[in-house]
């Protein structure tokens, strides 16, 4: 039984490692090497573009809060011009 044991451990063992070494070998071929290649080409790819989704994202954020500051000054100066059209007419009243 227990030659069987390991006379099974062997053979798995001698799969793994043989899967192992063709996997190696394949990877070595220019074949392989283009496939490793272009697998990190997509991923830098993937980041490029990722990257650039964030920096729109950003600038759109940045622009509504640029928006918002313009909006708001523009009341202050509506209001402020209100204010002062009040003042000079109750002076020229009086």
């Amino acid at each position: 039984m227990r030659r069987l044991f390991w006379f099974g451990a062997g053979i798995a063992a001698g799969v793994a490692l043989t899967r192992k070494v063709n996997e190696t070998a394949r990877k070595a071929t220019p074949t392989g090497m283009a496939e490793q290649v272009g697998g990190a080409m997509r991923e830098l790819a993937g980041a490029v573009g990722s990257f650039g989704a964030d920096v729109r994202a950003g600038m759109q954020e940045r622009e509504d809060q640029l928006q918002d500051v313009v909006v708001d000054a523009d009341q202050v100066r509506r209001i402020t011009a209100e204010h002062d059209a009040e003042r000079r007419a109750r002076r020229a009243g009086r």
